[in-house]
Parts: C-alpha cells; structure tokens; sequence
C-alpha cells in the first residue's frame, strides 16, 4: 500500500520573521512592491526546499500569506466592501487596506472586523458578504504559487479554503439581510474556474479545507450546503479533491461528509481521535484516508510508537482500498518554525522534550516510512522513545506542595467579600472616579528605544541598575502624560514586559523559554509562548514593586496593577499535555492570587487580570462547554476573590464572539470589564440586550490594531450608542486593547479624542 507523506500548510514568517520584516519594511516605505514579492517568492521556495529535504511525498502551496489565508480567500474571490474600492485594488493596497485600515489626506477606510480562528490564537479578517454581491476571480494568488513550486521540481498540493466554510466564516454586510450562505451558488463558479485554472497547471489534487466541519452544523443547513458545492467542483476535469478539516471531530457531521463527491478526506487523529473506528466503516473504499497524526497546535515530541500503531490500524483495515496518508493534524502555522536556534538555549533534556514544525516534518515521514519497512528508520523511533520515556519520568514535571494545595481549596476561595453591589459601593467612595471614567487596557508604545534598551540589557550592555533607572523614566514619562491627557484610571504603561504571558512565566516556576519561538497571531505580529512543562507556583512577587513606583508617579489618581490572568496564560503558551488543562490552570490561578493580594497590600487600589483568551479557549463542540466554562469561570475567580471590597478587579476580553459565553462573563464577579467592540459592529450591545449587565463595563471605542486615528465624532457616536444599553453609572471610556503596537503620536491623538468624548458625554449627562 502507498503511503504518501505530507502536511496540511506550513509556518509563513521564517526562521528569523522574514516576512514580518518584509511586510512592515512595504508599509513603512523602505521595501518596494517588487522587493516584497520577490522576498516572499525567495521565502516560500526555502520552505518547500526544507520540506523536501526530509523527504515529504508533497509540499503544500497556497498557505503562504502576507496577512492572512481568510482575507486571501475573500480577496481571491472578489469580496471586496465597496468603501475599499476608492483604493488600487489591482495590487496590494486594497488587501491590505482590508486587514489593517487605511487613512492618508484623501482615504480613511477602517479594517475588516478581526476574529479569533477557531480556538486558537491566531486571528483572521471576517469578510463582509453584502446582499447585491457580486463574485469574480480577482486573484490568482494560489494557481501562481502552484507554478511557482511545479517549476522548482516539487510535487506540489494547492491548499484553498473551501466555499462553505469561507461563507460560514462571513459576516453579513452592513445595511444587507441575507446571509452569506445564501450566496454560495453564486459564488461556486469562482471556485471551478480557479480550480480548473490549477488543472490546466498541472495540479493533480488539491486541498480544499472546509474547517467548519469540526463544528456542531445544522445538517439540514450544511449538508445540502456541501452537496451542491462539491457536486459542482466535482465537474472540473482531471482535479482530485482532498477534503480537510481540523482542530477536533467530524462526529455527526461524518456520516454525510463521508458521501460527498471528493477523492480523500483527512482526520484530524490528534484533537479528533475518537472519530477513527466511524471514519474506517463510513469512508467509502475508493477515498484515501490522510491520517493526520502529528500534532500541529503543540510542540511536544509525538509519541511515534503510539501513532506508528495508529497509522497500522488504519493500514490494516484499508488493505485493498485506497492509499493512506500521514499527514500533520492541522497546518503546522500553529507551530515554530525549527528548534535549531534553540540548541545550546535550552538545556539537552528539554531540548529532547520539543518539535516545532521542521521536526514535524521530519515525525510525518519517520511514521511514513516505518509503516513500509521499520528497520529502515529503527534509530530515530529508538531516540523518540527515549525522549518520550523521559518527560514522563523527569523529576522537574511534578511538584507536591502545588498539587496539595490546589486539592486543599474550598468554596471560600471563590468568592468575594461581598455583592457587587456593595463593592460598587464602597469603591466609588474609595476611588472617587467621575462619570464616564477613562482608562486604556495596559499597555503603550513599545517604541524603538525601549526595545532597544531590553537588548542592551539583555546582551549586558546596560547594568541591571540602568535599565530599571530607564524603565522608571519611561514609566513616569507615560503617567504624567495621561493625567495632564485627562484619563481617570492610568497605567504603568509595561515597558519592562515583552509579552503579556511571556513576561509572567519568566517569573513562574515550571516554565521555559524559548529563543526564537515565533508563532504568526495576526498579520504581522508574532508572539513566542512560554512552554508549560511542571507544576506552576509562584517563587516571588512578579509587578509589586513596578505598581508601587507607577502609583507613587501619581498620588491623585489611581494606577491599576495589570495581571494576565490564568486562562490566558494557558492559552499562549504551549501546554503540557500529561494533566488536564483545568489543573494547570488552577495551579496558575493560585500564583496570580498571590500577586493579587500582595499588590493590594501595597496599596493598588485598581487591579486589572486579563482574560481576553477565555472565548478562545471554549470548545468547538457545545457538548463540551459546560465543563470549561465551569474551570475558567472558577480559575479566574480563584485568582481574584482574595482582596476586600474595596479594591476594584477590573478584566479585560477581545475579537471574539463573547454572545455564547456571556453567561459565563457575568459569572467572573468582575467589577469592571473592558471588551472589545469598535470591529464587531455593536455586537455586544445585543449580548446587553438578551443577557443584561449589573456591574461597570467599558466597551472599546476604536480599534488599537489600526494606524488610523478614529475622530471625536466617530467615537461619540459609539459611545451614544452604548448609553441606551448601558447605565450612565456603570460605563467607562476605553480603547479596544492594548496599545504596545501603536506609535506614539497615532496614540497621543486617539486618546485625547477619547477624553475629549468623555467630557462632553459627562457635560451632556449634567445638562
């Protein structure tokens, strides 16, 4: 039997963030269209020449993207909104225009809305699907790359997002009433054109991935949905189609997918694996199987003994069917790119421990060639099995004293004081906070001279002494701007913080971190998780003293101490598998709890523990939300009860969907949250409106992931909006996020149109 190895997409940025360099290098001015095409061309032929080296059957193409593989899809399409027509939307301007905004002296157009993908931490541009929409290939992006790869000698697979996932992943237009879905007929003729383009190149198969499978879907809706599409494309001579979805189960949706006219579809066996025994009865004899087995969202070893026997299973039962396939679980963008840099970073046992995408790679064609002939690759399962064997019996994993007291908790540990009623009570004596009160999320500016001050330090060209004696001059520079700007509640600004989860493992036993770890989050920005590899405890107070210097820089107004709280920390970093994630979660909690507390006692009357990964985290399947929702809800309160009435817990949650989990954020007994809202179209405002709201919330008034500067009238328009939802008492006045990514002057402006809507809301509310 013929088992092709191969892997669903791989990482875009490079080794060392190439593409983050080119593309930020064409925005600011200093890279030219042709000088970022050809560099991206560059780029994409020394992944395939890697994947290649390890000897893959197949490279996937199409899943490079200069900002992201949704908007590339809508782009290709032709769903372009009518106010990004104004700009040249032959190259890249409109694209662009579309993912980050747009505004010079004659053009001023915001971004599309932004969302979390699934359940993970990287974000994609949500079309806009207006009722008169019109469909047309407006880009040949995949068929080229095809070429491209084809004429480099590679055995090349296109990767295209399918029809009824890209619609499913839509928005309705503003001003429109249909729904996206309703235009797939419409649509469907865009796709057998490509896909007879990519035939007529040459293409053999291609990789249509319909992740919306792995969903609870309404059957009477999708599978008549994905019949008519697939029946369609099934038209398109000389093309085989590989169906694939990712990031759990097929379940119910199996049965019917199973039917459809394609020639393969793959199984997410890692997130998935309980749909093996259904998928080897119901998958019809002629359709290959990809088996995806290598784990494209962690970055621990596989256990290749495990999944070898898997991959026999599945062998075994297809003897005289079509060909299987290994393949990774998901695209491995969800991974770093190599662990090489970090040889010599990290210590050999850990280093033994981890795989990042090269290395995946290189899992996918050692169970590959093991299932034909295990002798062949005998030594590398022997070194795996040493490194699996010891993680599970290294030392540093477990710590008692953290396991104890997490089990010795009870019901008092998750509760506050009092009723937020009460609290509301007491802090607005406390505080003494105006009417609208304003505040930003966090963070400022990461300018050139404080990322340049961290590496001095860093290569110990600045003392420890000099670069705290920095950190507090930025710190005080920042707070004296904002109190003379008018902002009520001020920040630190974390100039000292590279990441907001990064810089709280750096303090936390049972982490390490890597060098170069990159892993793609939106458009240009990379973050590097921590990795979770023990028992979390917290060995020293982490912000105390930084919160104590920022409050002393501003003795009238408070200054909130700024935590990241657990489920966030979980989310971002890659976590240990050996336990369940509720555990490493409370182990977290605790640690932050103790931070809580000690910055209370030093006088923070203001403490902010962000959340903004909690929706991210719910599952995919609703059967399984009740469960997580029960252990974040509880880690976070856990983290946070601990204080007196008196001192206000503020959190802070964006670009997600929150409607389905607002319960739940009811349920934090948070005394204010600020969420996003300015991308979401006031979405929020009918979660308000079915759920209601008793405590202080503050919705953002204009989007922090965009260089443009939202006007007074723009901002007083949203926040008028909000004030028939929300009680005059209980809103605040904020941004969407945090501001590390902004420029100085773009956030100067911003935030002072921002108090500026403020004051003449409070005016208003007087007259």
């Amino acid at each position: 039997m013929s088992i092709k190895s191969t892997i669903l997409g791989f990482p875009r940025m490079g080794s060392d963030r190439q593409l983050k360099k080119l593309v930020e290098g064409f925005w600011s001015g200093k890279v030219t269209e042709q000088e970022l095409a050809e560099g991206s061309k560059q780029l994409r032929a020394d992944h395939w020449a890697l994947q290649a080296s390890y000897g893959l059957t197949e490279v996937p193409v199409g899943d490079f993207s200069y900002y992201d593989h949704v908007l590339d899809a809508a782009f290709a399409a032709g769903i372009i909104p009518e106010r990004y027509q104004q700009v040249d939307n032959a190259g890249t301007q409109a694209y662009f225009a579309m993912g980050r905004g747009l505004q010079n002296k004659s053009i001023d157009v915001p971004s599309l809305e932004m969302k979390k993908w699934f359940d993970t931490n990287y974000h994609y541009m949500v079309p806009e699907v207006a009722d008169n929409q019109a469909f047309s290939l407006h880009s040949t992006k995949v068929v080229d790359e095809f070429k491209e790869a084809k004429a480099l000698g590679y055995a090349a697979r296109p990767v295209v997002l399918g029809p009824v996932s890209l619609l499913a992943l839509s928005k309705t237009a503003k001003g429109s009433s249909t729904k996206p879905l309703d235009h797939l007929a419409s649509l469907l003729p865009v796709y057998v054109e490509l896909f007879g383009q990519l035939a007529a190149a040459g293409a053999e198969w291609v990789q249509v991935d319909e992740p919306v499978l792995s969903l609870d879907l309404e059957a009477s809706v999708y599978q008549p949905a994905f019949a008519q599409a697939y029946a369609e494309l099934a038209q398109v001579s000389g093309l085989k189609y590989l169906l694939t979805s990712y990031f759990g189960r097929l379940g119910d949706n199996l049965s019917w997918a199973a039917t459809l006219p394609v020639h393969g579809i793959h199984l997410d066996l890692v997130r998935g694996a309980a749909d093996l025994d259904s998928a080897l009865e119901l998958i019809p004899a002629d359709k290959v199987i990809s088996a995806g087995l290598i784990n494209g969202r962690n970055i621990w070893k596989a256990n290749l003994d495990k999944q070898l026997a898997t991959l026999a299973t599945i062998v075994s039962a297809r003897q005289s069917a079509a060909p299987v396939w290994v393949s990774s679980s998901c695209s491995l963008l969800h991974s770093p790119h190599s662990l090489k840099p970090e040889v010599g970073h990290l210590d050999e046992e850990t280093l033994g421990w981890l795989s990042f995408a090269e290395e995946k790679v290189e899992e996918v064609t050692i169970l590959a060639a093991a299932i034909a002939d295990r002798d062949s690759v005998a030594e590398q399962l022997e070194r795996n099995a040493a490194n699996v064997l010891s993680r599970q019996q290294s030392e540093r994993i477990t710590r008692p004293a953290v396991q104890q007291r997490l089990a010795a908790l009870d019901e008092s540990s998750y509760t506050r004081q009092a009723a937020f009623s009460v609290r509301q009570a007491v802090q607005r004596d406390t505080l003494k906070l105006p009417l609208f009160p304003t505040t930003t999320i966090g963070s400022f500016p990461q300018t050139a001279e404080v990322r340049k001050a961290r590496a001095q330090f860093r290569k110990g060209a600045l003392s420890q002494e000099e670069y705290l004696q920095f950190l507090d001059v930025e710190t005080r520079k920042c707070i004296e701007w904002q109190d003379e700007a008018g902002l009520d509640v001020l920040v630190h600004g974390e100039f000292e913080r590279t990441d907001m989860v990064e810089f709280f493992g750096e303090h936390l036993e049972g982490f390490v971190f890597t060098k170069r770890g990159w892993v793609q989050s939106y458009g240009s920005r990379c973050v590097k998780p921590p990795v979770i590899f023990g028992d979390v405890s917290r060995p020293h107070a982490m912000t105390v003293d930084v919160a104590k210097f920022a409050q002393s820089c501003s003795p009238n107004k408070p200054v909130k101490g700024m935590l990241t709280g657990p489920v966030t920390i979980l989310q971002w970093s890659f976590v240990r598998d050996d336990q369940p994630r509720s555990q490493t979660a409370g182990q977290i909690a605790l640690a932050i709890r103790d931070e809580v507390v000690d910055l209370e006692a030093a006088g923070i009357r203001v403490i902010q523990v962000d959340e903004p990964a909690i929706r991210e985290g719910l599952p995919l399947r609703k059967a399984d939300y009740e469960a997580y929702l029960k252990w974040s809800v509880d880690v976070f309160r856990l983290a946070t009860t601990g204080v007196r009435n008196e001192t206000q817990i503020h959190t802070h949650f964006c670009y997600s969907d929150f409607n389905e989990i607002f319960t739940a954020i009811k349920s934090l007994d948070a005394d204010v949250i600020t969420i996003e809202n300015s991308k979401s179209d006031l979405k929020l405002l009918g979660a308000l409106e079915v759920h209601g709201y008793a405590a202080e919330i503050g919705p953002g008034l204009y989007d922090i992931h965009s260089p443009r500067v939202p006007s007074v009238e723009e901002m007083a328009a949203r926040f008028a909006a909000l004030q028939k939802y929300i009680p005059a008492e209980n809103l605040w006045a904020n941004p969407d996020c945090g501001l590390k990514t902004r420029g100085w002057p773009e956030v100067k402006e911003s935030l002072t149109n921002l108090v500026a809507v403020a004051v003449a809301a409070r005016q208003a509310h007087a007259a």
